[in-house]
């Protein structure tokens, strides 16, 4: 239907509720933005010009005569397929703001990326007018999405204020954005001088709470008492000892869920180190309103290096083989979203990919899922969101990872896996395994010994000590957690600090000469993986090694050709330095006499092990033991 606008009464859009709501009692979900936050992002994540020559700002885009511009993009979508899917939600509808002459059109895709256009008005040349375009949510079972597009012929186009609502649900649950944050002053400081800054995104909040656990406090700051003094009550600013991502997130979640059922907070969780666009919060709220039962909604990671990738869209986790960040079959993996595929569409997720879990750097947790469920496990790090995830999920709850809605965070891979986190990423592996499957001992102790091979033939000592404290700590069982894990961190540090190949060196001090750093590409990953492990374990055991030194590149860094060298000198994955293996008898003798006694351990004492911690998880979640970490007395 070809529809003509009709000039708006005044020049400024509908007022809003602070809730988002229009005053015919719709919720906006989702807003038109035509750029990012920061020039360092991408404005094609946002609109796209397909022809002709137009002008993006962030809530307005003008377009040039005979120009034509898309939003079938990251931003620019509402990825109907998971409001169809998650919602009651029947139709969608959407407001903006036009000046001049062209078309705007409600356009939809069908599972196999099919453009068609679902709604259009027409611009005659008038002033300011407003457009409502409407669009049912329905053929998006599999698939499918809606955008806007905009094309001019001879004349000029302007459109600002685009809004996505739909009828509103009652009553509306208030949810409370958690920053947990640890020496990450700056960074910390940025994220909340953004949500300063869109004064809309920000009402949807009940309040901001900053979790800080660093020795670098955030109140240290000139910056932060301005922007304590332009919150007002809205802020609330918390110390507390440092008990990792998992005791700063939980923080919220215990807040918010302090008082009457009736009083409780949702809790959108937000890392402190990301490049925040404060629509997020529009968009993730906004469908938590709408789903038909409570879910857990995750945003999206969007890579900060590589501003125009998606890390993945759907995920989930192996417990019993310590795998984690797996992606759904049918998701996008350092999706580059700028793209196009083979019949030259645009690459965005068409179909519905369903996860598993969702990271927390940014995840919003109903506060209902805590009362049924419980709190985190005091885990300190690593797995805390996983193993809620799919403890939600036995409970019935699901996890949806939003498209469209994402926060730009440091690229998993320019981090180095050898780090004192990966202690944590091992043990707590160990224990979600305990918790949330079966607990095969054969499937653990395999797992388990396979990384200790690889790392002892790759010369990585104080990888493998870590592997192996994980192991003998989640043997003691669930005392271990008596403190948050706090005594676990520093004693991981200290151990590993005995390793030299464990912390990365600028390669210019190293005190070689240039021809011992010749640079060594791998041959290709073995067919024959077992024969290949036992002739590098013989090198590495004798000495016989086809090489006595050599440079490997980070991604060429694999246990089977790293194994080949006396001296390998591996760069680091953030590319920042190189980290120095040495073979080292002494150190293999003495690890791998440490591993045998361990294996025959975690084989003959697992499943008991694990049955401790599956007795343990009712009081390890339970609020009185967040209280405890807290030093909180909630008795009188």
């Amino acid at each position: 239907m070809l529809r003509t606008a009709e000039p708006a009464r005044s020049h400024d859009p509908a007022p809003l509720t602070t809730d988002g709501r229009a005053p015919d009692a719709r919720l906006t979900v989702q807003r038109g933005m035509f750029a990012g936050p920061t020039a360092l992002v991408p404005q094609d994540l946002y609109a796209e010009i397909l022809r002709g020559t137009a002008r993006r700002d962030r809530t307005t885009v003008s377009l040039t005569p005979g120009t034509h511009v898309s939003t079938n993009t990251y931003w620019g979508r509402l990825h109907a397929t998971y409001w169809q899917r998650w919602t009651a939600v029947g139709e969608v509808r959407v407001t903006l703001r036009a000046s001049g002459t062209g078309r705007v059109w409600l356009m939809a895709s069908d599972t196999n990326k099919v453009g068609r256009a679902v709604d259009v008005a027409s611009c005659d040349g008038g002033g300011d007018t407003e457009i409502v375009l409407t669009g049912p949510v329905d053929r998006f079972v599999d698939g499918g999405g809606m955008w806007i597009e905009m094309a001019t012929e001879t004349g000029e186009l302007t459109v600002s204020d685009v809004r996505w609502s739909v009828a509103h649900p009652e009553p509306l649950r208030p949810t409370s954005i958690t920053i947990c944050t640890f020496n990450r002053v700056s960074d910390c400081l940025n994220t909340l001088q953004a949500l300063l800054d869109d004064p809309f995104a920000r009402d949807r909040v009940r309040y901001v709470r900053v979790v800080d656990q660093g020795t670098d406090p955030l109140e240290s700051r000139d910056r932060f008492a301005g922007i304590a003094e332009a919150f007002g009550d809205q802020l609330r600013y918390q110390r507390q000892p440092n008990l990792g991502g998992a005791g700063g997130f939980t923080r919220g979640l215990f807040e918010a869920t302090a008082g009457d059922p009736a009083d409780d907070h949702d809790v959108l969780l937000m890392d402190d180190d990301v490049l925040l666009d404060p629509e997020i919060v529009v968009r993730l709220i906004g469908f938590a309103a709408c789903t038909t039962r409570p879910a857990i909604v995750g945003g999206q990671m969007l890579n900060l290096l590589h501003p125009g990738h998606v890390h993945i869209t759907a995920e989930y986790a192996i417990p019993e083989q310590l795998k984690v960040g797996l992606p759904v079959d049918g998701a996008m993996v350092e999706g580059f979203l700028l793209g196009r595929d083979e019949r030259q569409l645009p690459m965005v997720q068409e179909r519905r990919v369903d996860t598993e879990y969702n990271g927390w750097w940014s995840c919003l947790i109903p506060a209902s899922i805590v009362r049924a469920i419980g709190y985190p496990l005091p885990l300190f790090f690593q797995w805390d969101d996983v193993e809620f995830g799919y403890r939600a999920r036995e409970h019935g709850y699901p996890t949806v990872s939003l498209p469209g809605a994402g926060v730009w965070h440091a690229d998993f891979g320019w981090k180095d896996w050898d780090e004192w986190h990966r202690y944590f990423n091992q043990r707590n592996g160990l224990i979600t395994a305990s918790l949330r499957t079966g607990f095969d001992r054969r499937t653990v102790t395999t797992t388990v010994t396979t990384l200790l091979g690889q790392y002892l033939v790759a010369m990585q000592y104080g990888l493998a000590a870590t592997l192996l404290q994980a192991v003998e700590d989640f043997l003691e069982g669930p005392d271990i957690l008596v403190d948050g894990s706090a005594a676990a961190a520093a004693e991981i540090r200290r151990i590993r600090a005995a390793y030299p190949e464990t912390t990365p060196v600028p390669v210019n001090d190293l005190p070689l000469d240039f021809r011992e750093t010749q640079v060594h590409l791998s041959p290709g990953k073995p067919a024959r993986m077992l024969l290949t492990w036992v002739k590098r374990a013989l090198f590495q055991g004798t000495g016989r090694v086809p090489f006595r030194t050599g440079m490997v590149p980070a991604g060429e860094a694999h246990w089977w050709h790293v194994s080949l060298f006396e001296r390998a000198i591996v760069t680091d994955m953030a590319e920042t330095g190189v980290r120095v293996r040495t073979r080292d008898r002494d150190r293999l003798r003495e690890l791998s006499r440490r591993a045998v006694r361990t294996l025959r351990r975690l084989h003959a004492e697992g499943p008991q092990v694990a049955q401790q911690w599956r007795d343990a998880a009712p009081q390890l979640t339970s609020r009185e033991n967040w209280a405890r970490l807290y030093e909180i007395d909630e008795r009188s």
